[in-house]
């Protein structure tokens, strides 16, 4: 049985998130990530950045970020970062994250986007699930 979750919006940077934040993006990602207060301040001070939580009782349990930006062919909106906890996975915790960021997207207004590799099966359900539609496009990074 999951605790009830709860989901908002980091507002401040505090240090009583860091280690949460960290342990998360490390079952998102095998890469080194240097997260830091300083880079939580950074998220929560953007304007156009809005870092939703999840928690399950008192212990984090997941996050998703949404950014957004003004291009000339209209106001585009990304889904970044989508990670709950290996244990809690299958609670529809993701899904909760989801909709609150669909939400906020609303009010904002634009096209709302995301990237999701092939192999992330239930994470492709979800978002089919939640309305997305599957693009055809190449995806391609540059680190700089």
């Amino acid at each position: 049985m999951v605790d009830a979750v709860h989901i908002f919006e980091l507002k401040e940077a505090d240090e009583l998130y860091v280690n949460p934040i960290r342990e998360l993006l490390a079952q998102l990602s095998s890469s080194q990530m240097d997260f830091t207060v300083d880079t939580l301040k950074e998220l929560v001070d953007a304007p156009n950045v809005h870092l939703f939580v999840a928690t399950c009782g008192e212990r984090m349990c997941g996050m998703l970020t949404l950014a957004h930006y003004a291009a000339p062919t209209g106001r585009k909106l990304w889904i970044e970062d989508v990670v709950v906890d290996s244990s809690l996975r299958g609670k529809s915790i993701g899904r909760s994250l989801v909709q609150c960021a669909v939400e906020r997207a609303k009010e904002i207004g634009g096209t709302l986007m995301l990237t999701s590799k092939p192999a992330r099966v239930a994470a492709n359900a979800l978002y089919r699930s939640s309305g997305f539609e599957q693009k055809e496009t190449n995806v391609y990074k540059m680190k700089v």
